[in-house]
């Protein structure tokens, strides 16, 4: 999608911004008109073009960045949060944020870097302690500013939630990040989806600082409560809108029954394995690439993931888990 600002609903903007060096290449923040001006859902990611670009955009509505009186967050990662915080320091902009989020928010803080990590914690916990000290050191070089962390000005709970003519439920979908949130349109039939359900691609599981707490099965539960809301427009923070969130939701559990049965047979032509080895066994990406093919941070991506599904499948009694002295977790089918 090309920078500027493209109407979805009546009074509602998608202004895509740019997230260089990165696959996704753009979030999408959206911009609701209300009588005081404009609210945004999701903020960007801080960078030296985004403020600009987000200027450009909103002149084509007649409004400007001077105008956003508050900013609700899906979750805490820095596409989605950090340029929320840079509003708010020029303008006076509101931030809000899931209450969930605090802990995270409050772990990359004080650890005053881009290193993940518990993330990596689990990287060793995999059997990958290499892959691990290669991500530690490549995200240990990357320029950290701690005022694109400070806490938001509230935070948020599940409930209802009025901007402007819209009458929101905000609904917290664990599983991507612990905090994350959706916003929901019942009346005018919008979904404002964060990273929970993305249209072409399945969000990442398990990459976030603070406690592993089986991530990818509150995710499926999450998944699984937005088919008791109703059926709307899905408005996503990366890619195109689309038509039907039940659609889409129905697609990633079946994409993820397809995972879960692949590392499952993995395991059974392996024999007892590290997730690493599990990983390596299967295929990643709508491309069906190879795990050796991906970059060390995708494969921290792909091997975070490929515990969760295990980590799931344990607890639904399909597989078993010893832990050995070196403190890698070995997966053995039932």
């Amino acid at each position: 999608m090309d920078p500027g600002c493209y109407e979805v609903a009546p009074g509602v903007h998608r202004v895509p911004l740019q997230m260089p060096g990165d696959g996704l290449g753009a979030v999408n923040v959206y911009a609701l008109e209300t009588e005081d001006g404009l609210a945004l859902i999701d903020g960007g990611w801080r960078v030296d073009t985004t403020f600009d670009e987000m200027e450009r955009a909103l002149l084509h509505i007649g409004h400007s960045t001077e105008q956003i009186h508050d900013i609700y967050v899906t979750h805490v990662h820095r596409d989605h949060y950090t340029f929320a915080i840079e509003l708010r320091r020029r303008h006076g902009s509101r931030v809000h944020l899931g209450v969930a989020e605090a802990d995270g928010l409050a772990a990359v803080s004080a650890l005053g870097s881009n290193v993940p990590t518990d993330s990596l914690h689990e990287l060793r916990r995999a059997g990958a302690p290499l892959l691990a000290d290669t991500v530690e050191v490549m995200t240990a070089a990357e320029p950290f500013y701690p005022s694109d962390w400070e806490e938001p000005d509230h935070w948020l709970t599940a409930g209802p939630l009025r901007i402007g003519r819209h009458a929101l439920d905000v609904v917290h979908t664990p599983g991507h990040t612990k905090g994350h949130m959706v916003f929901h349109d019942a009346q005018q039939g919008l979904l404002f989806s964060g990273d929970h359900v993305l249209p072409t691609i399945t969000p990442s599981i398990g990459f976030e600082l603070g406690e592993w707490d089986l991530p990818l099965g509150r995710y499926l539960e999450s998944l699984n409560r937005l088919l008791e809301r109703p059926d709307s427009q899905l408005l996503p923070a990366h890619g195109d809108p689309a038509p039907s969130v039940h659609l889409r939701v129905e697609e990633l559990l079946a994409h993820h029954d397809r995972r879960f049965l692949a590392m499952h047979d993995a395991l059974v032509s392996l024999g007892p394995a590290t997730a690493t080895a599990v990983a390596d066994a299967v295929t990643w990406t709508r491309r069906e690439r190879p795990f050796s093919t991906l970059d060390p941070f995708n494969q921290m991506i792909a091997t975070c993931e490929t515990l969760a599904h295990l980590d799931t499948l344990v607890d639904r009694g399909r597989l078993t888990v010893r832990r050995r002295r070196d403190d890698r977790d070995v997966f053995s089918v039932v």
